[in-house]
């Protein structure tokens, strides 16, 4: 047998044991399937013997308002944003995305319990309900809670039996209660946790790591426990499943073991090297083994210093995030691993390092999957802390809440490598006066008592206010919303020595549109209500991205940025949030679909530095421009290049510091629009060609093209597989323009899910089999089953050749 072999057999030992142990001692049941779902007010719905056969058969994670319809009258408000600086109240529609979000609705299901004993301890964890969740097993009020973003659990051991048990949740959205699309229902996981009352507290364990460098690891556990004539083991494997060090421990404090190990020479978690650890947790009670846990862990070093900035195991660092609001576009909020994944793999491609969960509190699996993939993560908790932004937000319960869930936040997530700060704030009217002051400071301090490891942050937009009341200084970090013009000020008056980028650019463009002239604007609007992709135009609170860049490359004591967003999200359409049908974002570098704005390889050119970057905008096909002016962008990790137009060159452009665009753009803006052959040729430093691009004036749509994001996916019936669609005239050009309306239909072992095509304005719904391109694609989701084999998508025009592929789906 091979070494490698030998580890990899260990490890599976190793994890086998541990799992064996865990299923004897505890049991954790994910109520996915069997839930009943009904809108409206069903009070009786609490009742076990309540007659629910009519009710929809739905599975959880579940968004019930994500299947529509769009319609202007939902959430419409009237109301004067001071975010942005409005100082008279006007009508915005789609400010949540005009979908039926608000109202009651309950859900139902029933769960035995495995190996039922009246000494066990039994828990319902809630991973996000949305909204105002009232909790009842066999018919009983178990408990309730507020916050639709927050985890939560309830002690349900004596109300469960060891027959069928019967739980009932109620909801309730409120209008006026969220500035985007908060989604709706039981969207994130349902677990019962069985397990003795001797046992691991629920997110007892906290992993720190106080010495991490190439040579050591100093790994400390603490572990908070019930019970009496207890002892402790904990093993800690390693990446290759070797066991690193172990701990028997007998001594305990307050309820709490506290145990340190040694790993030599550890592999360090970060982005680019995200390697896990996992601690094997065995409680005992006179010997008889009672409870069993596995955390995963990262052993890695954080600081952040007056002088260098944020340092990631000693080495400079800085943050090149976007933020990231919690929906996942055409499916909703409903949490799904596998469109996680995707929108991660495509930020990974970028160049990004770093997600800020704006403004809610992150879902496990996203955190998970910035821990194996490598992203540092800045987790959020509140939009909103006693000052009202909307009429019936969180601050109605900040003064019962704001407490239970900011321990709830840290104590379910602070294991995870990828967390490397907390925010307890965003943009939070109470910036002005001594109690927003004091408030910061409570919060701060809840934070630092739970998690001493980590800095506090809060979302800053009212500068000039923070500086004078000192409520910035007071801050771990000082993060700053836009304000690029007062970064130097608030640089010397705060004193911590160093400024983050805590939400950066608001720039707004429509994938594959461009507007002329081509021209620096803000809050521009066109009759089409879509934004130029020329990625010249931003809000007015906000800025380009090449301002940023600047503070960036020129400020050492800048630690990086968070920019307004990663992808395209529900609600909020700026600048069009009073004009109907615009009801998704124009923010993102990534439409709603996650398909690539031409903004998405201006920051690739910048952040992916093990890549080279060569793109070229806008399309070629303008029929009707001929003879006129029409710019010509490229985004390159080159310093210049040369343009072509049907083989004539129009000259070479090099970066430079004339302006800001200049310094991280190629830009030829007078360039005369013919059909043809446009072509960009990099060059080196002595002028050598290394990489070239073209496009090419396209003919009319002649055939659909398929292209995957994956052949193969698991067949868990959760795992979805995004086929990007898009036509090609008949010598394969892409049609960048067309807008043919397609069908689908999806066969064998899957079924469809929904379809996007990024086009902000459009009522389409996501999940009927059909919908236009927009700008020459769409997007559609495929959804396994549990059933392993294969299934195909068939896509469908009218005058179009027709296209289909096959998924397999894998147990």
């Amino acid at each position: 047998m091979k070494n490698s072999n030998k580890i990899k057999f260990v490890f599976i030992i190793c994890l086998f044991y541990g799992l064996s142990m865990q299923s004897q001692t505890r049991e954790i049941l994910t109520l996915k399937q069997g839930w009943r779902f009904q809108k409206g007010h069903h009070p009786q719905a609490v009742n076990p013997n309540f007659d629910d056969r009519k009710w929809e058969h739905v599975t959880v994670p579940h968004d019930w308002a994500i299947y529509g319809p769009f319609d202007k009258e939902i959430d419409k408000q009237n109301v004067a944003i001071e975010q942005n600086g409005e100082q008279v109240a006007t009508e915005k529609t789609g400010r949540t995305g005009a979908l039926p979000y608000i109202g009651e609705a309950w859900y139902r299901n029933h769960f035995k319990i495995p190996n039922y004993d009246a000494d066990k301890k039994v828990l319902i964890l809630f991973e996000g309900a949305m909204s105002e969740p009232e909790v009842y097993i066999n018919g009983k009020k178990v408990g309730e809670w507020k916050y639709g973003y927050a985890y939560f659990y309830f002690d349900i051991s004596e109300y469960v039996s060891s027959k069928n048990n019967t739980i009932s949740v109620k909801l309730n959205n409120k209008g006026l209660s969220s500035r985007w699309y908060p989604g709706a229902g039981l969207y994130r996981n349902v677990k019962i946790i069985v397990k003795n009352k001797t046992s691991i507290n629920q997110w007892g364990t906290f992993i720190t790591t106080p010495i991490a460098n190439k040579t050591l690891g100093k790994v400390n556990i603490k572990t908070k426990v019930s019970g009496e004539n207890l002892r402790i083991v904990t093993d800690i494997i390693g990446p290759n499943g070797i066991t690193m060090d172990s701990n028997v421990s007998e001594t305990i404090f307050n309820d709490e073991f506290d145990q340190n190990f040694l790993v030599k020479n550890p592999k360090l978690w970060s982005p680019e090297t995200p390697h896990l650890y996992t601690a094997v947790t065995r409680l005992f009670s006179s010997n008889e083994l009672q409870d069993v846990i596995t955390t995963k862990f990262g052993i890695r070093s954080i600081q952040y210093d007056q002088k260098t900035g944020f340092s990631l195991n000693g080495e400079v660092t800085k943050f090149k995030g976007v933020c990231l609001h919690h929906d996942l576009g055409p499916i909703g909020s409903a949490v799904n691993r596998s469109a996680l994944k995707r929108q991660l793999q495509i930020l990974k491609d970028m160049g990004a390092n770093a997600i800020r969960s704006s403004h809610n509190m992150p879902s496990f699996e996203q955190l998970e999957l910035c821990d194996e993939m490598g992203f540092l993560f800045l987790a959020e908790s509140f939009d909103e802390w006693k000052k009202p932004k909307v009429d019936n937000g969180y601050h109605l319960y900040f003064d019962e809440y704001a407490e239970k869930d900011v321990v709830n936040l840290v104590r379910a997530t602070r294991n995870h490598p990828s967390i490397v700060m907390w925010s307890s704030g965003n943009e939070v009217p109470d910036q002005w006066g001594t109690e927003g002051v004091k408030r910061a400071k409570w919060l701060q301090d809840i934070f630092h008592r739970e998690d001493p490891t980590r800095p506090v942050t809060v979302g800053m937009d009212q500068v000039k206010a923070v500086m004078e009341s000192g409520f910035g200084a007071l801050l771990d970090v000082p993060g700053l919303n836009y304000r690029v013009h007062l970064y130097e000020e608030a640089y010397e008056k705060f004193p911590q020595g160093f400024i983050l980028g805590s939400e950066t650019a608001s720039t707004v463009s429509s994938r594959g549109i461009y507007k002329f002239p081509v021209e620096i604007a803000s809050m521009k609007q066109y009759d089409d209500f879509q934004s130029s992709s020329y990625d010249l135009e931003y809000c007015s609170w906000s800025n380009l991205p090449d301002e940023d860049f600047i503070l960036q490359d020129d400020k050492p004591w800048v630690i990086g940025e968070f920019v307004w967003t990663g992808f395209d999200y529900l609600g909020e359409p700026t600048p069009y949030d009073e004009v109907w049908p615009s009801r998704s974002s124009y923010f993102g570098i990534n439409d709603l679909a996650g398909l690539p704005k031409d903004r998405y390889y201006l920051y690739r050119s910048r952040w992916n530095t093990q890549d080279e970057t060569l793109h070229i905008l806008p399309h070629w096909n303008w029929e009707g421009r001929e003879g006129e002016t029409t710019p010509v962008f490229v985004y390159t990790s080159f310093d210049q290049a040369e343009l072509f137009l049907n083989g004539k060159s129009l000259g070479i452009q090099k970066k430079n510091d004339k302006t800001p665009q200049n310094r991280y753009r190629l830009m030829w803006m007078d360039v005369k629009y013919e059909p043809g052959t446009l072509k960009v040729v990099a060059l080196d430093q002595n002028g050598k060609a290394v990489a070239e691009k073209e496009i090419t004036t396209a003919g009319e749509p002649h055939q659909i093209v398929l292209e995957p994001d994956s052949k193969t996916i698991k067949a868990n019936g959760e795992d979805l597989a995004f086929v990007t669609v898009s036509v090609v005239d008949k010598n394969g050009n892409p049609c960048p323009t067309a807008a043919n309306q397609l069908e689908f239909e999806v066969t064998g072992n899957g079924s469809y899910r929904a379809a996007c095509n990024g086009d902000a304005t459009s009522l389409e719904l996501f999940h009927e089999p059909t919908m236009k391109l927009f700008s020459g694609k769409l997007v559609v989701l495929m959804k396994s089953t549990n059933t392993a084999g294969s299934m195909e998508l068939t896509v469908k025009g009218k005058k179009l050749k027709s296209a289909s592929i096959i998924i397999k789906t894998e147990k």
